[in-house]
């Protein structure tokens, strides 16, 4: 098992919702990407689930922070603390720990210098040694399996919980890429709005993510509509209990503006991709990854509105953790690699 091996290899898709570790081919760590801190020391107290737990209930001595924040890290020790966090929970699951690290890190294809320069930061301090980067929606493509040295455009839409990704892949390279700051996180403050506004009810972010899961949608006409969910909170003027159903249609119209917004930024980066490319993209097809590629009816809506088929990858969740996996498994292949 190279358990005296000095450097481990890890792949890290550092998400704004989850984040995925990879460690021999294998996810070790798939958990929610926030940490809880005690306020007075800014101890950490739980990363991952444990502290997803803590949200929304935390007391006067405890905090919960999500470090990333569309897509970039906002809270630069927060980062450092959970990648640190949840690499030890990684390494006490599977016996291994290794004080240098080689890894390969997800980052988004719109990231500045500055943003590039804090992801290595906080990795090199959580142990890494030789740490490489790779953008998003590269990742996204290899881990659906395309082939992304091949002279053909394939275009990868992915909608993650910070930041939606669109870019035009040819020749292991980047041709056109869109980086748009409407996501998953979008779609959740979009209803909470909604819940407030139309409803009269306070619901918390837990709360939007569990509507978005159950009810989202993005027709208001399905094949097989879900049941309406029940949403239990305070009426805003009373604070006395309330039971709201909620339907797939209702979420539909309220999270359109936002939907819109992704759509309109496919068909930008359609119209800047070179023209042989939009031909092998038309045969191809598009494919959308992410979380926010499970959101129903999306794929259709997409398909009608722009006239090219949009596929789901088989594991939109997964697509850019297991893209990571494979660029740390052929490092020397792939020129593509941020070092």
């Amino acid at each position: 098992m190279g358990l005296f091996s000095f450097t481990k290899e890890i792949a890290i898709d550092l998400g704004t919702a989850n984040t995925i570790i990879i460690h021999n081919d294998k996810i070790v760590i798939d958990e929610p990407s926030i940490v809880a801190l005690e306020k007075r020391t800014g101890k950490l107290m739980a990363v991952g689930r444990e502290a997803k737990l803590m949200q929304g209930k935390e007391n006067d001595g405890i905090e919960t922070i999500r470090p990333l924040r569309k897509g970039v890290i906002a809270n630069f020790n927060a980062a450092e603390m959970m990648i640190r966090g949840l690499i030890k929970k990684a390494s006490s699951k599977n016996n291994w720990f290794s004080p240098s690290m080689k890894m390969v890190v997800g980052i988004p294809s719109g990231s500045t210098e500055v943003e590039i320069r804090a992801v290595r930061d906080s990795s090199e301090h959580a142990g890494g040694r030789d740490v490489y980067m790779i953008y998003e929606p590269m990742a996204a493509a290899l881990g659906i399996g395309i082939d992304v040295l091949a002279p053909q455009g394939n275009m990868i839409v992915d909608i993650g919980g910070g930041t939606t990704e669109i870019a035009v892949i040819s020749l292991g390279g980047i041709v056109s890429n869109k980086s748009i700051q409407v996501a998953g996180d979008d779609l959740t403050d979009d209803i909470m709005e909604h819940m407030s506004r139309v409803h009269n009810v306070k619901v918390g972010e837990r709360t939007a993510e569990m509507i978005k899961i159950h009810v989202g949608s993005a027709l208001t006409e399905l094949e097989n509509p879900p049941e309406d969910f029940i949403v239990h909170g305070p009426n805003k003027m009373t604070a006395l209990p309330m039971e709201v159903p909620v339907s797939y249609q209702e979420i539909s119209h309220c999270i359109e503006k936002s939907i819109s917004r992704i759509e309109a930024a496919v068909l930008q980066a359609l119209d800047e991709t070179p023209p042989e490319l939009y031909s092998d993209i038309v045969m191809n097809g598009i494919f959308l990854a992410g979380g926010g590629a499970m959101l129903r009816g999306l794929d259709k809506r997409l398909t009608d509105k722009i006239g090219i088929q949009f596929h789901i990858a088989e594991d939109p969740l997964l697509a850019v953790a297991k893209g990571t996996g494979v660029a740390l498994k052929n490092i020397e292949t792939f020129s593509f690699l941020i070092r």
